[in-house]
């Protein structure tokens, strides 16, 4: 099943269940958006109250991870970014002390890290990878960025743009990933680095992220713009 057609039938069954609830009418469209706007706030809150910064996604043996990990995208693998090492930029912004941009050679000389976690998409599969890098937190401090602030948002070179809450920035399996299967990342899964969360949904993964900013105000994202729960995760 595609994410648009999950989509819709998720947002059929909601609107069905809301007619029932609330006897709105259908046809007031204003009405019906409210109350779904309301809900989706209602879990957010509650899936933010239950998140923990102590409590980690379960993580496997080598053996479970796959060589050849799924690709993902609203859009073709042909059609993935292709960012050149000695082009690139990260570019900070926001309330972060030290916003010099950063290359690749840089980010891959920070102090890196292996998890093997379950990665959950949307549209219902999952699958266990090898991930190598940089726990975000390390880089959050390396660049002086204001831990107090509420939010972390990403960039990305295909247009996509997501953001997570300050605590699950800082929870210790939150990874700036360089590597997949022990390999550099591969172009058509972000290269040069991706946002690694096991405790979120996939789509709050960002890939070749671009631009990295720390604010006050709730980041848009791409998915939940279009209807998706913001917090997704755990």
């Amino acid at each position: 099943m595609t994410l648009i057609r999950r989509d819709l039938l998720e947002r059929g069954f909601s609107l069905g269940a809301l007619t029932l609830l609330t006897g709105c009418d259908l046809s007031d469209s204003n009405a019906v958006q409210s109350v779904l706007a309301k809900f989706s706030a209602w879990n957010d809150r509650v899936q933010a109250a239950l998140f923990s910064p102590d409590r980690l996604a379960p993580t496997f043996p080598e053996s479970d991870a796959v060589k050849d990990f799924r690709y993902n995208a609203w859009y073709g693998r042909e059609q993935a970014p292709s960012l050149d090492a000695a082009d690139y930029r990260l570019l900070l912004s926001g309330r972060i002390a030290d916003k010099r941009p950063w290359t690749v050679e840089q980010l891959h000389a920070l102090p890196q890290e292996t998890q093997i976690t379950r990665h959950v998409c949307v549209e219902g599969w999952s699958m266990i990878g090898k991930w190598t890098g940089t726990p975000l937190r390390i880089f959050l401090q390396r660049v002086g960025a204001d831990l107090t602030a509420r939010y972390v948002g990403f960039e990305c070179a295909d247009g996509y743009y997501e953001g997570i809450d300050m605590p699950t920035a800082l929870h210790p399996q939150t990874l700036m990933a360089f590597k997949l299967a022990d390999e550099i990342l591969p172009r058509e899964h972000g290269y040069p680095f991706k946002l690694r969360i096991p405790t979120k949904l996939g789509f709050k993964n960002p890939k070749f992220v671009t631009t990295i900013y720390v604010t006050d105000k709730e980041p848009r994202g791409y998915w939940p713009d279009r209807g998706y729960n913001w917090f997704s995760g755990s």
